[in-house]
């Protein structure tokens, strides 16, 4: 068994997110448990420099630089807290700036900074991180790297089960039964989740709030039928998976021109922040309609956006007669299951197996993911874990 650290900051860049997890055993009889998460806010400076960076041109060699070095020691101060004794390993994702989606869907490029040195060197612990790149390199997505952690462990007996996360962009995984061994999982990011809304919220209320509590702004305005299915007419709703997405295609540019454009329709702002919750909604609700290898009968959710009970009743009303539950039914915080998810992938990578799978990425193997960067616990760790 090894205690290991997952960290993780979202597409929304409001924090670090840091879980304490115990991992025993190898797939398919892996155990995960999150002893205890936190998550630590970044200051509201730093926040503004990350969005900057995820935009085309809003960050140069220098500051790009700076920021990787400056992110990392956020990262190792949240790893610290988090941490308790008897740590043996960190798995760190860092934060997603950029990731490169061509016109025909190919991932070519994918930068995740926080620099790991950084990390290793202040809390003294190995660091694995840089999980995207290698699938990437195999012809991969690169993304999402969570459906290994549903395929392990959230499979029911009989049913096909969805695994929604939605955070800042939202995505499924598939997860068949397991008395159907041949059949395949599938994977892929459903579009916006709570990028838009939370940007929305910031717009309208200028810069009071950072998102839409509970979805309860929502709940007073009417959702736009003839917006709502125009949006949905988007290209990305259509792209068969795998594919991928980010605050490149759903960003804070499309958030405004989403503003205007309700204001141009004569919608008040609780409306136009209820069509676009509705957008999120009937995205996640199309991609289990339209793309699943066999009917669903259970979605579950994890992330932020699982709190905002507009939207979840929205996905409740429009899945039926299929079950809507959260992670969190299962013993798993949706608040960290994918700080769970980094430091599973970290657990994986040290013992040299593969953290992802094929049908979920569209990469053409799996991989062993990521990179190490030695700890002052380097050799002592190796020493208790290596096998002939």
């Amino acid at each position: 068994m090894l205690r290991v650290i997952g960290l993780l900051s979202g597409t929304s860049a409001d924090g670090i997110d840091a879980a304490l997890c115990e991992i025993d055993g190898a797939p398919p009889k892996l155990s995960a448990r999150i002893v205890r998460g936190q998550t630590l806010p970044y200051a509201p400076a730093l926040r503004e420099r990350i969005l900057a960076a995820m935009q085309a041109g809003g960050a140069d060699a220098q500051e790009m630089a700076v920021l990787n070095v400056e992110i990392g020691k956020s990262f190792a101060q949240a790893a610290r807290e988090v941490a308790g004794e008897d740590c043996d390993l960190i798995g760190s994702h860092g934060q997603t700036v950029w990731h490169q989606v061509e016109a025909d869907g190919r991932v070519t490029a994918t930068l995740q900074i926080g620099e790991a040195a950084e990390i290793a060197e202040r809390t003294g612990l190995t660091v694995v991180n840089n999980f995207r790149a290698r699938d990437v390199a195999a012809g991969g997505q690169g993304a999402p790297l969570v459906g290994y952690l549903d395929w392990l462990l959230l499979r029911h007996e009989s049913e096909w089960r969805a695994v929604q996360n939605i955070g800042g962009v939202g995505n499924v995984t598939f997860l068949p039964p397991l008395n159907a061994p041949g059949a395949r999982m599938m994977a892929f990011d459903t579009g916006p989740g709570n990028a838009l809304l939370d940007n929305l919220a910031a717009l309208m209320s200028n810069g009071r709030l950072s998102y839409d509590e509970d979805g309860a702004w929502a709940a007073q305005g009417r959702v736009d039928e003839g917006w709502l299915a125009e949006l949905m007419e988007h290209p990305y709703f259509r792209q068969p998976p795998p594919k991928t997405t980010g605050r490149e295609l759903f960003s804070p540019a499309m958030a405004a021109e989403l503003k205007l454009d309700g204001q141009r329709r004569g919608l008040d702002e609780a409306s136009v922040l209820a069509t676009v919750t509705a957008l999120t909604a009937e995205s996640i609700a199309a991609a289990c309609r339209n793309f699943p290898p066999a009917p669903v009968s259970e979605l579950i959710l994890a992330g932020g956006g699982r709190l905002n009970r507009t939207l979840v009743a929205m996905l409740r009303q429009w899945l039926t007669p299929a079950r809507v539950s959260v992670s969190d039914d299962y013993g798993i915080d949706g608040d960290f299951k994918e700080a769970l998810l980094f430091a599973v992938l970290a657990y994986e990578t040290w013992h040299n197996r593969i953290g992802s799978l094929p049908e979920q990425t569209g990469a053409a193997h799996g991989s062993v993911l990521g990179q190490i960067t030695p700890g002052a616990n380097y050799a002592a760790l190796l020493r208790r874990t290596w096998r002939p």
